[in-house]
């Protein structure tokens, strides 16, 4: 039974990915190069579209394209035990992901509390009461986190994260 292939504008359509960017990946050694027709044209499998698929979603979470080739010479289903430097690397670029939230959230709060005090032209840092953050100003102000603020998280206190 012969396997399936695909031309670069059915991998395109299937993964999402542009073939502009597939042929990138190509170029970078991202992905392997695609064999091909007598009229050269590519032909792609579908363990190339699977690692089209895994490349756009390490994408998603912002992992630099060479940071992923390590990933993507791990076969499918291999368990994560054999490669600990992988589970290690995910787990850092997940506290980096984490210390993004964090950032874009003081990001958001600072927003609302703009907003909320109708006064946009304020010092972002201080305002003149003896050093006191706006920051901090809205933290004694606020006592609980609403149900809307816990949604920010995949997890709180009744939810703990992954260990």
């Amino acid at each position: 039974m012969e396997e399936k292939s695909f031309t670069i504008k059915q991998a395109a359509m299937s993964t999402g990915v542009s073939q502009d960017t597939i042929r990138y990946y190509e170029k970078i050694s991202l992905l392997a190069r695609a064999e091909r027709k007598e009229n050269g044209h590519r032909v792609y499998r579908q363990e190339d579209l699977d690692t089209l698929r895994l490349i756009a979603c390490l994408k998603k979470t912002g992992m630099p394209l060479d940071q992923m080739k390590p990933f993507l010479a791990v076969g499918a289903g291999t368990d994560p035990a054999e490669y600990p430097e992988l589970v290690e690397r995910l787990r850092s670029h997940r506290e980096t992901i984490l210390s993004q939230i964090a950032s874009l959230q003081q990001v958001v709060d600072f927003i609302d509390l703009k907003l909320a005090e109708g006064d946009y032209r304020g010092d972002c840092q201080t305002d003149g009461n003896n050093g006191e953050t706006a920051k901090s100003r809205e933290e004694t102000r606020r006592t609980t986190a609403s149900s809307a603020e816990l949604s920010y998280f995949a997890w709180h206190s009744d939810n703990p994260p992954p260990s």
